[in-house]
């Protein structure tokens, strides 16, 4: 599937970690990112090991759900002009694996309530078919200021 992600959130490089959208339908979405051995927080993050950082896993989670919510207010008529999904909430995350440099890993996100301005769904990224993190989180559209 090919997707111009830029046209979907607004996070760029260094901060974009998301390389493709591999499948979508109204309510869930799978994307893939590689993760550089080049990646500058690689050269901090336990030098001798390098790991990815989790935080920055759940990041990769938050960008996934992001594009599936401008996806799903583009095919309702509405759109983002004016409006930024923002983190409102993390729950339950779970680190199960750890994610090397160099190595690809899938990101999935399922939308599963809506209430108002807030949309509750599940994450989880897996690598080599093996879970590596599982996320419940909520994002808002805040209107820009």
């Amino acid at each position: 599937m090919s997707l111009d992600i830029k046209a979907y959130i607004p996070h760029r490089e260094p901060f974009l970690f998301v390389d493709r959208v591999l499948e979508m339908t109204e309510t869930t979405i799978l994307t893939e990112k590689t993760w550089r051995a080049d990646e500058d927080f690689f050269r901090g993050h336990y030098p001798e090991n390098p790991i990815l950082p989790g935080v920055l896993m759940c990041e990769s989670v938050f960008q996934t759900a992001a594009i599936l919510l401008v996806e799903r207010l583009k095919a309702q008529g509405d759109g983002l002009s004016g409006k930024t999904p923002i983190l409102s909430r993390i729950q339950d995350s779970r680190f199960k694996r750890r994610v090397l440099p160099g190595e690809t890993v899938t990101m999935s996100v399922e939308l599963k309530e809506t209430v108002g301005q807030f949309f509750f769904l599940s994450g989880r990224i897996e690598k080599d078919k093996k879970t590596v993190l599982t996320v419940d989180f909520a994002l808002a559209l805040v209107n820009n200021e």
